[in-house]
Formats: C-alpha cells, structure tokens, sequence
C-alpha cells in the first residue's frame, strides 16, 4: 500500500498532513507528487475536481521551494479568487511545520493596494487569478523572473471563462526554464494547443478514464414539462431531508427567482451570482459551510472555486450548453471518498443530451418519477417521527413542567395526539399536495385529449393595470411568471385601459392575489383578484370595432379565443418557455403584401 512517507516528502510535510488526518494518497497524489519531486518535467495531470489536486502540486512543490531566496519562486493560476484563497489557505496548512515560506492571494474584486504592499515585502508563492496577475504585472508589482514553477490549476475552467488571452500573456512573461504543471478535469482541445505552445515534452498521468465523470457519483434524470420545472426541483429536494448541494441555472436572474421561492416555501436557500460583492458572497459561503443554509442556487461561474466537500447532491436545474460543464457540475458532489447524486431536470426535447452524457461521462443515468404528493407527504411525516424516535430529551429541564402538560393531554388518546402533532406540523403540505397533479411527462401527455390539447381547468383573475400602462400579453404573462412557484397555462386574455382579465391554469394551493402582493409594474403597485367567469366574446360585424381590436362598449382588447367555443386559449407556451421579454417575442411575423395584393 501506497502511503505519504513512501512518495518521498519530508519529515516537517509529513507531520503536518499527518495532523490533518492524511495517510493514504489519493490515486493523483501517489502519481503526480514523485513525478514533480524527482525531476523538471512538465506534467499534464487529468483528475476530477475533489480528487486532491491541491496536495498533489502544492506538497512536491512546498519541498522544492527555497525558503531563503524570498522572491516569487512559484506561480499557480486559479479561476476564481475563492479558489485561490483556497490554495493559499491549504500551502500554509501543509507547510506550517517548514521554514517560514510566504505565499500570498491576489485576484480581482479586492482592493489591490494591499495586494501589492505584500508582493514588496516578499513572498515564495503567488496565488493569482488571471486577469488581476496581468494588473499586476502591467503595474510592474508582480515579478515573474525568477519563476521556477507553473501551475495551472483547472486548466479547462480558465479557458471556459475566456482567459485565454491571459494566460499566454502571463507564461510569456516567465523564464522558458519553469516547470510547468497543468492540471485538468477534462483533456479540452483548448488545454491540446496551451500543451504544444507552453510546455516542454510534458508527461501525462490520468485518473479514471479521460473526460470521464466520478465514479462516486451516481446520476438520475426526472423529464418533466418546462413549465414544471420549479415545481418537480421541489418535490425533488423536499424528499430528501438532509439535501445538501448546489442547484445549477442558466443565468444570475434565474438563481435569484428560484432562490426567492424556494426561501417562500419554506427551504433553507440562497442564490450566489455574479452580482454579489466579495463580502455578500462571503456572506452566503459561510452560511453554506456552516449549513445555515443547505441549498446553494448557482450560475457555473459562481460556483467555480466552492470547495465543499460534503455535498448530497447536485441539481441541473437545466443542463449546460456544454456537456463538460457537466462533467465539473457533478464533481462538486461525491469528493473525499463520499458518495453523491447528480440530478437532472429535462423535458422531452433534451433526452439527447442525457445519451450524449452517458457517452462523455461512461455512466448510465437513471431515469427517476418525480414523486407525488403523497409520497412526499408520507416521507415527510416519517422523517419527523424518526426525529422523534431518536430525540434524547433533557428530563431534569422538562420536569418542570410535565406536570402541566400531562394535565392537558391526558383526556388525548395516542392516535388523537398523533393525528393533532402531524397536522400542526403538515397542514400546509397536505392542503397543497392534497390533490397535486403528477407532474412526470408521461402523465401530462396522458391527460391530453385526442386533439393533443390538454384538458385544463382556469381560474379569472383581474390585475389593475392595462393599455394606459404600456401593458400587452408578453408582458402580462412574464410578469405572472415572475412570481409563480410553477410554470401554469394562461387562458383569456381581456386587456382593458386601466386593467385586464386573464385566466390562469387552476392549482390547488395556489393563492395568486398573495404572491402578487409586493409586486409592481414599472412603480405601480399591483393588485389582483379573483374575477368573474371570463366569456368568449361574441363578435357582431355590424357594430363599430375600436382601434385595438375590442368592441368599444367594451374598450378592451381581447387575446384569447376567436370564437364562441374558446378554442386556442392562448398559452403561455405561445410565447416559448421561459418569461416573455418584450411585446414582441411570440408574435407571428407576416411578410408585407404586394401592392398588387391590397
């Protein structure tokens, strides 16, 4: 058996590593550490995110160091600044038992004043993100010299965040005699040319097959409709009382809302985006580290750098554009010999993407039924009566008042007291999923009707603001969106001067005049209301039509169905999945007629 003292490290590396409980070295750190110890050679080393990559380079390189030449000796290059304080935080930990060696952060959204007041008093290390390395250089602050190390540290991720440029600025800049150590999740044809171009004969070691996804990880799919989306990520998470993970969207707008309802229904959630400031996004990690908060919602720029290693799950709340991505989304979960789960929300029109990431990733993916309301339901209560079961009471604190208690429970019987505790705990729940629909998509597609439109109730409602409020369909639609839990059908549209009607997909548990409460359009504070039954109207040719296309008794404008029988209510499927954006997205296009044709 492979140990640390067999790889070649000194007695003050080993001591300290010791200390933290290191005895065996992961599969990269047994390859790599004798590779960059015993010689100069360039090293491509492919390893997936929580394998220990950060020992891998930073122990060899510790020992190679020379604490008495206090300049820039060593440069590693990280995608993000949590990344690179990282680094800085686990060299000092592995090297606290060497001569005094000094390394030092340095990356972008920090002031960069302190930055280089410690470059000038002299450090070994630098920690650097690319674009604020290049800042320091340009300033004269960062001497690249005497450099003697590189390591490129998740190669690929810095070339997917578009620091290419970058990085050939800043190995041009280091002496051609440098050891240079690129480490990598996946072999990208990017990482291919920075390898001719920069590096030396290197030699290459991989672990696991290359581009390959955790073993650890397991990987399940839920294909549902988009519009449901919200709806099964919470079934989803809700069955698992002790979920712990990161839930992946698109963009910083979409971490915001999912965030938002999830905090509403009651989950322990917070988004991390772009537009956080350092201290806001420490904020949040730290709450997360310290599972205040036990769901992280995450672009895949903000999550690059998060290094927990804990993690139950991770949730592709919509799959990547980019099938590596995936590969670096489900390796945050099953690190550091744990086992994790790798979800995925899709709906029909992405199963090729699942096929493709079995093929990259070598894994078959389990196709999973979104839970229904009573199960979810079920596995709740018995997660509270196993909490129950193994709570270890304070007797000497209870005491006290036991007395008191059994006075007012006595005439109770156990079923009664059972029944009682559940439905303070449930109400909400049950009434919610009391009826809920199954959401997987092969029970929508069943409840269609032989015209494949689906047979769906509508509830009217009446919002006050209309025409005079620069108000149209798009952005009625998005803006129920904006608040809803769930994607529901609209129906009707009536779109009046000062307020509109609209018909809104029934769901049980749903109350639209709360959600809407706190909302506004543009300044104005909304109101809505359950309306009246909303009737198609009956158009008389005889009686004069207003510009917009309502009758002028009416004064409105009516979007829904063309005739009597109501039958294409307008969906908000019309306008594409998602939040409509403008009054023009959705709308049919014709080709201007002839003026032989008028």
């Amino acid at each position: 058996m492979t140990t640390f003292s067999s790889l070649g490290l000194q007695s003050g590396i080993l001591e300290a590593i010791a200390e933290l409980g290191f005895e065996i070295p992961t599969p990269i750190q047994a390859e790599a550490i004798p590779i960059i110890l015993e010689s100069e050679n360039d090293l491509i080393a492919l390893a997936q995110t929580g394998t220990g990559k950060t020992a891998a380079f930073g122990l060899p390189m510790l020992q190679k160091i020379q604490p008495e030449q206090v300049r820039p000796q060593a440069l590693i290059l990280s995608p993000t600044r949590e990344l690179a304080i990282q680094i800085t935080k686990d060299l000092e930990t592995y090297g606290k038992k060497l001569p005094a060696i000094r390394s030092v952060a340095v990356y972008g959204g920090a002031s960069i004043v302190p930055q280089m007041q410690a470059l000038r008093r002299g450090v070994h290390i630098v920690v650097a993100t690319p674009g604020r390395a290049v800042d320091l250089i340009h300033r004269g602050a960062l001497d690249l010299a005497n450099i003697r190390f590189v390591v490129l540290d998740e190669a690929d991720e810095m070339l997917n965040m578009g620091f290419q440029q970058d990085l050939t600025t800043i190995l041009s800049e280091t002496p051609s005699a440098r050891q240079t150590l690129l480490f990598s999740a996946t072999m990208a044809p990017e990482i291919q040319r920075i390898a001719a171009d920069y590096m030396h004969k290197p030699r290459e070691i991989s672990v696991g097959a290359r581009n390959s996804g955790s073993v650890n990880v397991t990987h399940e799919f839920y294909q549902v409709q988009a519009r449901d989306r919200y709806e099964a990520l919470k079934r989803i998470v809700a069955m698992v009382p002790n979920f712990y993970g990161i839930i992946f969207c698109r963009t910083r707008r979409e971490t915001n809302d999912i965030a938002r309802k999830l905090s509403v229904d009651g989950f322990p959630a917070d988004a991390i985006n772009g537009d956080l400031s350092q201290s806001q996004r420490d904020e949040v990690m730290d709450a997360f580290r310290d599972k205040r908060i036990t769901m992280m919602i995450a672009t895949d720029v903000a999550a690059r750098g998060i290094d927990v290693n804990n993690l139950t799950h991770v949730v592709n709340y919509e799959l990547p554009d980019e099938l590596e991505s995936y590969i670096h989304r489900s390796g945050r979960t099953g690190r550091a010999g744990n086992t994790g789960i790798s979800i995925s929300i899709i709906h029909k029109r992405e199963f090729h993407k699942i096929k493709s990431l079995e093929k990259v990733t070598r894994q078959r993916f389990v196709k999973k039924l979104v839970p229904s309301g009573q199960e979810l339901c079920e596995v709740r209560m018995i997660s509270l009566i196993d909490d129950i079961v193994k709570e270890q009471p304070d007797q000497t604190l209870l005491a006290p008042y036991m007395a008191r208690i059994h006075d007012k429970l006595d005439h109770m019987s156990k079923e009664e007291l059972t029944g009682k505790l559940l439905s303070l705990e449930f109400h909400k729940m049950l009434s919610e999923y009391k009826s809920a629909p199954d959401l997987n998509e092969e029970a929508v597609v069943k409840r269609e009707d032989r015209n494949g439109r689906q047979q769906v109730s509508f509830v009217p409602y009446q919002i006050n603001i209309g025409s005079q409020h620069q108000l149209n369909p798009a952005r009625l639609m998005g803006l129920i969106n904006q608040e809803l839990p769930m994607r529901l059908r609209f129906g009707r549209i009536d779109i009046h001067p000062r307020k509109a009607f609209f018909e809104l997909e029934q769901y049980n548990g749903l109350d639209l005049p709360r959600l809407m409460a706190s909302a506004d359009f543009d300044g104005t504070p909304l109101t809505v209301s359950k309306a009246e039954a909303m009737e198609a109207p009956v158009y008389d040719r005889k009686k004069p039509r207003s510009r917009d296309g309502g009758s002028r008794e009416s004064g409105g404008r009516d979007y829904g169905s063309r005739d009597n029988n109501g039958k294409e209510p307008f969906y908000a499927k019309n306008f594409g999945e998602g939040t409509p954006k403008d009054s023009t997205q959705g709308k049919k296009r014709y080709p201007k007629r002839k003026a032989a044709e008028r």
